[in-house]
């Protein structure tokens, strides 16, 4: 499975804000897109799971148009989990994670002995079950994130798109989460595609990452091929040095200090 966006141009009425660029999307990894507040992040991920029109071009998945899904089959086969997602204050843990369930339910139909499987799977992978009959309110925030990806894991989608999934969340729970996040792409073949801020994160996880500055792609590649001194200066304009430590797969970023 493959997602591609061909001179993709995104517009917000008449001001365009991404102007002609192309993606490749590979199922089998970890893809990340990173850049300054405002670069055209997360406007990015939604116009290629089709939350919002592009303007001209194309998006295709597996060749044909976007645009030519219905969402019930498009939501089999990516799972979208947007920066902000509210739910009713008495829904239980397991009510919310069976609601990824309905792309794949006919009209007024309940949970079937399989659905259930599917949920009680979903929120075991997560770590989220013994969570099952709570309020989802009853929760940490970084217990609650893992609920709503469990409730995205039970569409069984092919790709799964997160926009900023670390975002209010404390250290340890941002790290829980893509730790989480890694092993539900080791272990289930899961692509995903995120768009982050922490820069040590997406050089952690990633196994490709998309720079995009201005609303223009930057760069694109390997994380140790495009986290440079050089990116750092030229999109955030900090300075900083990457270090690689013997026994490490990943290098680190170490910034100057402050003056």
């Amino acid at each position: 499975m493959e997602i591609k966006a061909k001179d993709m141009e995104i517009a917000y009425g008449a001001q365009i804000i991404v102007p002609e660029m192309d993606i490749h999307i590979d199922k089998q990894e970890i893809t990340t897109i990173i850049g300054p507040n405002g670069s055209g992040k997360s406007t990015v991920l939604k116009a290629l799971t089709r939350l919002i029109k592009h303007k001209s071009g194309t998006v295709q998945l597996d060749g044909i148009n976007l645009s030519d899904y219905k969402a019930k089959i498009l939501s089999r086969r990516i799972g979208v989990l947007p920066q902000i997602h509210t739910a009713p204050a008495d829904f239980r843990v397991k009510e919310l994670v069976g609601y990824g369930r309905m792309p794949h339910q006919g009209m007024f139909a309940g949970h079937s002995e399989a659905d259930m499987e599917i949920i009680d799977r979903a929120m075991q992978m997560t770590g989220v079950h013994h969570l099952r009959d709570k309020s989802i309110y009853e929760v940490s925030g970084g217990e609650r994130q893992r609920v709503w990806i469990a409730t995205v894991l039970t569409q069984q989608p092919e790709i799964l798109f997160l926009d900023e999934p670390t975002t209010y969340l404390d250290i340890s729970h941002q790290y829980d989460t893509m730790r989480l996040i890694r092993q539900l792409n080791r272990e289930t073949g899961i692509g995903v595609v995120m768009v982050l801020h922490d820069l040590s994160h997406a050089l952690e996880v990633s196994d490709r990452i998309i720079i995009i500055k201005d609303g223009k792609k930057y760069s694109e590649g390997r994380p140790s091929e495009v986290i440079t001194s050089e990116m750092l200066r030229e999109v955030w304009g900090v300075r900083g040095n990457i270090i690689n430590i013997d026994g490490r797969e990943k290098p680190l970023i170490v910034f100057e200090e402050l003056a």
